[in-house]
């Protein structure tokens, strides 16, 4: 008999596919990679399995990057498995090889990625045919409820169907691929023409985004402050006081950004005025009039990452990942992945039967806004909610008809947010009476504004904050309730001051403004539905932005202070050389937001996909020949020029492209001969940081440098005399501990020293050693003259002192005191912060104090670790440079609690022991064999070292798919029982 093979995405879709046919398809039998029964086989991926390359003859290895190489530009292109998914990727092949499987369907993500992901198993599964040849049939969900998954499949899509869809994901990646390994290529040869190897690696949408990041920096920097004056007065009338501000009725726009009508310049102008009309009666004349506030629209992803953003500050990739929990694993979301931010005409009675559901779900702060929808019957049809035309593939993000239950509190978060919003769109506009009232006082004109709330409508869902915000009552004068002024009243203006002000440059981004930023190619539109109209030609789309800034972060273009992204030096310097080259492609966020238009239009069967891969494949050889044909000396750019002379001749220290350079006394000569790179090994000096280095002589020590070979190290940077050529040069300074750091060198002794405690990597003792505390294994010594140990931590941190007793107090109890004199070698702020040893990074990170009142604190032992900011390892001197794989087991299995365990030679539970072994164990022992499963099977997550991905055996233990670290010991304690 022939039979159906679907391929999910992720094996918990897999499962929750099976459950929902299982009614009305029969019993499924269970096996290693797939369940199966009659007529169906139901297997999945785990996200991409293959992924596309250059054919050998085409490709060009890191040893020969040069641009003689490129452009690479291959006919067609091959496959290749991901190596670390590769059994996986032979269980589904050979599945959709089998005989008597006839027809395939693609039960993929609902979108780009989700095609592309399948269609490539597909081609590699064919072989050199380019595909199996077997009818192929997609299912597409919007919700993952039994029920929907069953109507799925009763109206699977055709191939043809999807045809456009998936053109358009091919294309993206190959696009990506093209950009990215030649512009990356190019770029890399031109900055490592001086010698060395500057890896400087460029992307389709990755660089733009990062253009707009520059570009707001650099409007920041140039920004210069203005001291501006307003005059404030408070008027007596027989009903009371009320404020009001002076303002100029003639006033028009003019060319200068920061001018106002009610900004004064002079502050002699604004004393005179005040003078003038002080004790003075004033004419009143007042408009009210009637206004209302319409609800937001649903949420898409960009939206909702956007409001997350603003409210808990969680960032766009939690947000999706939480989102993708809520649709994926407690089926209580839609699709989040979408760009839509309507619902199909004919989602009525869907609409209502989910807000049935709200009104009974448990939520009691909202049931009784459900239930008044209900019975005042709002859930009606109206084309801001239920619109065809603005529905793609996808449409808003709702919640399903399924109430939802152990939710953790990010989630619960996040769920409340969705809820709120469809609730409110339902509900009537707020309604307002705005008043206006002018009162003029010899020749001179106060504006005072009253915005009154008479019927909360949608906000009463929001509560009383949201209605003061709504008021306007945060902004002082504006929006306060008026008292009343009879007619041919004049009251006195009582105090009348001027107030002194400065101008502000603009807000940098968070990641709320740049996805907003992203969505419309960078022009700042803050009317949504003409921002909508633009959404085609964004950067990227809804489901790959959060992933662009992840990206960016992690190649340490941009660093995320709090809420504010920041671009590093490396960016400058990056944006400095496109505009140089003239890649305007790469360095202007409007223009790639029209290849993303493009792909959208391809989407829809609107282009042809060989004419956007040619206006691609043209676009990549401009880069390389831009690249290739710069014929000057230097890139062209805003540089800095440092304060601190040259230590050779007293002269001006400027800045290029490469290097800082002396330009002799007067700043505009050859100089004495004395420069010193912008990045050895592959660091880029912050400008901050190069100021330090001149005039300290001395900076560090700073991590993120790497080897010829490739391998990460830390050193201090140092001027130093360079006898033999009569100049100063750069140097590495390892410390004290140099030679052992290279695995040769003197014996140390440690006999004459009383140890800080035990070191958290492999338990022997910790000394002091020169500029740091190290692990006695971490350098040569008699009893072991090869180290086998990586701990080491500096006595100097970011300028912070570290004395004997807070490192003892962090090897005993896992943190120090709280330490206030670090400074920030970027901003050169100060701050605090604990440090702390982080086993899953195997190194001491700083550990900041939670703010009271801001978000609720965790109720779990493991809260404070949570706070960890990993990005502040580029700034601590902890050698972490080749950490063993039994090193970090057992630093990871040190991080158990430290109290005691009761759980002391406990038989484990039978989900337990298919982990672990069915012999009695402690706790400890537990943790340490269930860590040696994690690694052995690589469920840590590569992007977050603190979270494991479970596979079925794990998921049976955790009961989910995904832990973080720190609840290891309290699942583990439940699954162990009684008594061995």
């Amino acid at each position: 008999m022939s039979k159906t093979l679907v391929i999910a995405e992720k094996p918990s879709v897999a499962q929750d596919i099976v459950r929902a046919l299982t009614p009305v398809a029969g019993r499924f039998d269970k096996h290693e990679d797939h369940f199966e029964n009659e007529r169906y086989v139901v297997t999945s991926a785990v996200g991409h399995l293959v992924e596309i390359q250059a054919p050998e003859e085409f490709d060009v290895k890191r040893g020969k990057w040069s641009f003689a190489h490129l452009p690479v530009l291959p006919p067609y292109f091959d496959l290749k498995p991901v190596d670390k998914t590769k059994s996986r990727l032979n269980a589904v092949v050979k599945l959709a090889r089998r005989k008597d499987v006839t027809e395939l369907v693609n039960a993929c993500d609902a979108g780009r990625e989700g095609e592309l992901i399948f269609r490539l198993i597909e081609q590699y599964a064919g072989g050199a045919k380019g595909g199996l040849g077997k009818p192929v049939r997609r299912l597409w969900l919007q919700s993952m409820t039994p029920q929907a998954i069953r109507d799925g499949f009763a109206n699977l899509r055709s191939d043809a169907q999807m045809r456009g869809l998936a053109d358009a994901a091919r294309s993206r990646s190959e696009a990506d691929w093209l950009v990215g390994i030649n512009g990356t290529r190019a770029m890399t040869a031109f900055n490592s023409q001086g010698g060395g190897f500057f890896l400087t690696t460029v992307g389709r949408v990755q660089t733009p985004t990062l253009s707009l990041v520059v570009e707001r920096e650099e409007k920041i920097r140039k920004f210069v402050v203005r001291d501006y004056w307003e005059v404030h007065a408070g008027f007596a009338a027989e009903a009371g006081q009320y404020l009001g501000k002076w303002f100029d009725p003639q006033w028009k726009k003019s060319d200068d950004p920061e001018a106002r009508a009610d900004r004064l310049w002079v502050q002699a102008d604004a004393q005179r005025i005040a003078d003038a009309v002080r004790g003075k009666p004033a004419t009143v004349t007042e408009e009210a009039k009637p206004t209302t506030q319409a609800s937001p629209l649903l949420f898409d992803l960009t939206s909702l990452q956007r409001e997350a953003n603003g409210r808990f500050g969680f960032s766009a990739k939690t947000t999706l990942a939480l989102a993708q929990s809520l649709y994926e694993r407690h089926k209580a979301l839609t699709y989040p992945r979408t760009d839509s931010r309507a619902l199909p005409e004919d989602y009525l009675p869907v609409a209502k039967n989910t807000m049935a559901m709200l009104a009974t779900s448990g939520m009691r702060h909202l049931e009784p806004f459900a239930q008044q929808a209900l019975d005042e019957g709002y859930v009606r049809p109206s084309k801001k909610v239920f619109d065809n035309s603005k529905v793609s593939d996808h449409f808003a993000i709702i919640p399903t008809t399924q109430a939802p239950s152990g939710l953790s509190e990010a989630e619960q978060k996040l769920y409340d947010l969705v809820v709120r919003r469809f609730l409110a769109v339902f509900f009537p506009s707020a309604e307002y009476l705005v008043t206006t009232r002018i009162s003029r006082v010899e020749g001179h004109s106060f504006r005072t504004d009253g915005k009154v709330l008479v019927k909360p409508g949608w906000l009463a869902i929001y509560g009383k904050e949201a209605a003061i915000d709504a008021e306007g009552g945060k902004d002082g004068d504006k929006g306060q309730p008026l008292v009343a002024v009879r007619p041919g009243e004049c009251p006195l203006a009582e105090t009348v001051e001027p107030k002194g002000l400065k101008t502000k440059p603009p807000a940098r981004y968070s990641e709320a403004t740049l996805l907003g930023a992203m969505e419309s190619a960078g022009k700042q539109v803050e009317d949504e539905e003409l921002r909508s109209a633009m959404q085609e030609k964004g950067l990227g789309t809804p489901a790959t932005r959060a992933a662009t800034i992840e990206g960016l972060l992690t190649e340490k273009y941009m660093l995320r202070e709090g809420r504010e992204l920041i671009p590093t030096a490396k960016a400058f310097q990056l944006m400095t050389l496109l505009r140089g080259l003239g890649v305007h492609e790469l360095s202007r966020a409007e223009l790639t937001g029209e290849w993303e238009y493009k792909l959208a239009q391809m989407e829809r069967g609107e282009l042809a996909r060989d004419a956007f891969m040619q206006q691609i494949q043209a676009m990549t050889e401009k880069i390389v020949r831009k690249a290739k044909e710069y014929d000057r000396d230097s890139i062209p750019g805003d540089y800095a020029t440092l304060a601190s002379p040259c230590p050779n001749c007293g002269g001006v220290v400027k800045e290029n492209y490469r290097r800082y350079v002396c330009t002799g006394a007067n700043g505009a000569g050859e100089g004495c001969g004395f420069s010193f790179t912008k990045s050895p090994a592959g660091r880029t000096f912050e400008t901050a940081e190069a100021e330090s280095l001149l005039r300290e002589r001395r900076i560090g020590p700073l991590e993120g440098f790497r080897s010829k070979a490739g391998w990460p190290f830390t050193a201090e940077v140092a001027i130093v005399r360079d006898e033999e050529a009569g100049n100063y040069k750069l140097e590495f300074d390892f410390g004290d501990d140099a030679a052992a750091g290279e695995g040769a060198g003197e014996l140390v002794d440690f006999s004459g020293q009383e140890s800080l405690g035990p070191c958290p990597v492999c338990g022997a003792p910790v000394y002091e050693h020169g500029s740091n505390y190290v692990c006695s294994r971490a350098v040569p010594t008699a009893q072991q003259p090869a180290p086998s140990c990586t701990f080491k931590s500096g006595k100097i941190i970011l300028q912070q002192p570290v004395e004997r007793a807070q490192m003892h107090k962090l090897l005993a109890t896992g943190k120090t005191d709280l330490l206030d004199k670090f400074v920030s070698m970027r901003t050169r702020r100060p701050f605090k912060a604990h440090l702390a040893w982080d086993a899953a990074a195997g190194k001491v990170n700083f550990e900041f104090e939670q703010r009271e009142g801001k978000y609720p604190a965790r109720k779990t032992a493991a809260a404070p670790a949570s706070k960890k900011v990993a990005a502040s390892a580029a700034r601590t001197p902890t050698n972490t440079q080749k950490t063993s794989k039994p090193a970090a087991k057992k630093a990871a299995a040190t991080k158990a609690p430290r109290k005691p365990s009761t759980a002391a030679g406990k038989a484990p539970s039978a989900q337990l022991a298919a982990v672990i072994g069915p012999e009695p164990v402690p706790r400890t022992e537990a943790m340490k064999k269930t860590w040696d499963y994690i690694k052995a099977h690589n469920l840590q997550d590569p992007q977050d070292k603190r979270s494991i991905n479970a596979d079925d055996k794990l998921r049976a233990v955790f009961g989910k798919d995904r832990v973080g670290m720190f609840e290891l010991a309290g699942i583990l304690g439940k699954h162990l029982g009684g008594e061995g």
